[in-house]
């Protein structure tokens, strides 16, 4: 199979393409032919050799993916050949998705939608089971408002959206720029309760129309972290989706007596069971069933290229520079 491996960690130059053997599957693995599979900024850090790169398991980089079920294990019989499959895979699979093929443990794996194609479905696992762990590791009540610092991007566009289903309406965000306003009154935050954080003092307008909120979901990190601890009642609830809150932002997160909610998608991989495996699969395919139903839709997608080196070192440019406004990086494979 073609595939794109990295030799050393470092810079986009270190990425190479290779001619390898499929990869062999086992009584509870499934071959799959990728067809589509998404880039996330865990990518290009795993690369750099940051401490993500623990979790490389393979040279093939990438983490989620969609595509054809072409052979099945012994012991699997809930997926035919031909079935349109996606998941996050992690490092729990052969090797990552910069290749054609892939070997899969079957209970990662949920059926595409019928009415989104596989870059679509490819774009989904990452995110949503991000936004998904966040929205059910806690239950918010329904009157109570809710600040959610970067909503426009894609774990916040799904989050907003089980949310809104839910009958949370009392929804704050923030967003730098015109097209993410636009966005986020598309899917349903009122104008009002979008705060341009580049033109408007996020604190000071916040204070002024809810005062503090009891519940805050942090999907920036960084400086942002210290307006949402700005913002958070004593004894109130932090759901860290990025873990890059700043030392003074930790500070008073425990001078608040805070509950801090952190949310990894490696955490199930974790357990010494299969009850990891089927955590991944049933995540996702709650979210396609909700992508069925129409109470949330795919993510905005941007096709960078076709398998190449060229493509792979684009999308990871693109992210380092944060360049990819709102919208998450795919690679077709044929």
């Amino acid at each position: 199979m073609k595939a794109i491996t990295l030799k050393n960690f470092g810079s986009v130059e270190n990425f190479e393409f290779q001619e390898l053997e499929q990869p062999q599957i086992q009584a509870h693995e499934v071959l799959v032919k990728i067809r589509a599979t998404a880039f996330n900024p865990i990518d290009y850090q795993m690369r750099q050799g940051s401490t993500e790169s623990k979790l490389l398991k393979s040279p093939i980089l990438g983490r989620e993916f969609s595509g054809e079920i072409v052979k099945l294990g012994k012991d699997v019989n809930y997926f035919n050949i031909g079935d349109k499959v996606s998941a996050y895979v992690g490092s729990l699979a052969s090797n990552g998705t910069y290749a054609e093929f892939i070997s899969v443990p079957a209970k990662l794996l949920a059926k595409n939608p019928d009415k989104i194609s596989f870059e679509e479905a490819a774009a989904i696992p990452m995110v949503g089971m991000t936004a998904l762990q966040s929205f059910k590791r806690v239950t918010i009540p329904r009157e109570k408002p809710i600040f959610i610092a970067g909503g426009a991007g894609g774990v916040g566009t799904i989050f907003i959206k089980l949310l809104l289903a839910n009958g949370n309406m009392n929804i704050y965000t923030t967003a730098g720029n015109n097209k993410s306003i636009s966005h986020l009154k598309s899917i349903g935050i009122r104008k009002k309760n979008i705060i341009n954080y580049k033109n408007e003092d996020v604190i000071d307008v916040l204070s002024k129309k809810n005062g503090q909120f009891e519940y805050v979901i942090d999907l920036v990190g960084g400086t942002m972290s210290e307006i949402c601890v700005e913002l958070i009642t004593v004894f109130g609830t932090y759901i860290d989706v990025t873990f890059l809150a700043t030392e003074k932002a930790k500070e008073q997160l425990f001078d608040k007596a805070t509950t801090i909610l952190n949310i990894a998608n490696y955490a199930p991989a974790l357990k010494n069971s299969d009850e990891k495996f089927e955590y991944y699969g049933n995540a996702l395919q709650e979210l396609f069933d909700k992508i069925e139903k129409d109470i949330i839709s795919p993510t905005e997608i941007n096709i960078v290229g076709k398998l190449s080196i060229e493509t792979v070192q684009k999308a990871h440019l693109m992210m380092e520079n944060n360049q990819t406004n709102g919208k998450k990086l795919i690679m077709t494979i044929d």
